[in-house]
């Protein structure tokens, strides 16, 4: 049942946009930084905020990505300025 639990964390933590996340890790921090919690509880919450940091890495890497492929769009534009030598006149 465990395991089921697991994926049904790792399920809604995709569902959450990456402010939520960030906001949600956020507040896992604090609640364990507080020293509120039993030991099982703080494991639980120490496990959760593992996988919620590892899905925003993830999304962190995958947004990284797109951006040095669009970068790299934009640095093979021809520029207008720039003569192509390789034509010449008939």
């Amino acid at each position: 049942m465990v395991e089921k639990d697991t994926a049904q964390q790792a399920q809604d933590l995709a569902k959450l946009t990456f402010r939520e996340g960030m906001a949600q890790l956020d507040e896992i921090v604090q609640t364990l930084e507080s020293g509120s919690l039993e030991l099982e509880e703080s494991l639980e919450k120490y496990a959760l905020g593992v996988q919620l940091l590892a899905e925003l890495q993830k999304r962190l890497g995958d947004a990284e990505q797109k951006v040095e492929v669009l970068m790299g769009e934009l640095e093979d534009a021809p520029d207008d300025e720039v003569r192509d030598s390789t034509l010449q006149k008939a």
